[in-house]
């Protein structure tokens, strides 16, 4: 295999494999699902090539997952491609076909499974950390490591507290996840209600006692992102589980930074901080 980090199609064209670059064989590995509200988003935004390059780049082999999106909420301008989309269970459904496949051919692949993770940015967050509560909860093989960027882990969140509440009313174009976007989020990605959605769906709703076999955990939330109250619930969650959990904020950021890597150093200290968590698997 090729220790260029450039991509090739694998499994059906359903993740694109990024080699790790000059690193000793086997590698860490990890699944990575970009974001996009559910419905959006594809394998060549920043949030999807820009994290793998750089991840492959620090000897991780990292495969990128093509799944299937949600439905284009009504009033939506007409999609440009005819892919195929789909309601939950669909994307999580396609993300537990790739960590299958990644399994299976990580010896192919130069990986080593005992060091796989999965992992996703905001709405791929959500997809990661279901996809991993379904495997623990089938007695399949579950990742060594669940790591998150500014992932929506709630359909319905808490209000934000006084400080993060000052700071979007400070950074107007910040504040744009409010309950009035983020719960039509999840009914167009359930395609109906989200009151009984099962928890892979809305992992933030999982109890201590359903995360009792939940993988360690690394959440790197956006300092100005009124998302950040469901990752934090989350990984009070994961703690009163007893389980390893570290949530950061990265300064200075709101959500999707990741997709927009030029705008100054915190997509790459938020990648640094992911790639040391996979080398020291």
């Amino acid at each position: 295999m090729s220790d260029t980090p450039a991509p090739f199609g694998a499994a059906d064209g359903l993740v694109r494999v990024y080699p790790a670059g000059l690193a000793e064989r086997p590698t860490p590995g990890l699944l990575w699902l970009h974001g996009g509200g559910f419905a959006g988003g594809d394998l060549d935004m920043p949030e999807a090539d820009h994290v793998a390059r750089t991840l492959a780049s620090a000897g991780i082999t990292v495969c990128s997952v093509d799944y299937r999106l949600a439905p284009l909420p009504a009033g939506s301008p007409a999609p440009e491609t005819s892919r195929v989309r789909a309601h939950y269970p669909a994307a999580s459904d396609d993300a537990l076909t790739a960590w299958e496949w990644m399994l299976t051919e990580s010896a192919t692949l130069g990986v080593d499974p005992a060091r796989l993770a999965i992992g996703g940015a905001s709405a791929g967050g959500n997809i990661a950390a279901g996809a991993t509560l379904r495997l623990v909860h089938s007695g399949r093989t579950a990742p060594a490591l669940v790591m998150l960027a500014y992932p929506t882990l709630l359909a319905v969140q808490p209000d934000p507290d006084a400080a993060l509440r000052r700071a979007l009313d400070a950074q107007p174009a910040a504040d744009r996840f409010g309950p009035d976007v983020v719960l039509p989020m999840y009914e167009n990605y359930l395609g109906g209600p989200v009151d009984a959605a099962p928890i892979a769906a809305i992992p933030g709703r999982a109890t201590a006692d359903e995360l009792a076999d939940f993988p360690p955990t690394l959440i790197v939330a956006g300092e100005v992102d009124e998302l950040r109250v469901s990752s934090e619930h989350f990984a009070r969650t994961l703690a009163d589980a007893g389980r390893s959990v570290d949530h950061i904020v990265e300064p200075g950021t709101d959500h999707g930074y990741l997709n927009r890597p030029a705008d100054g150093p915190a997509a790459s200290l938020t990648l640094d901080r992911f790639a040391a968590r996979l080398a020291a698997l």
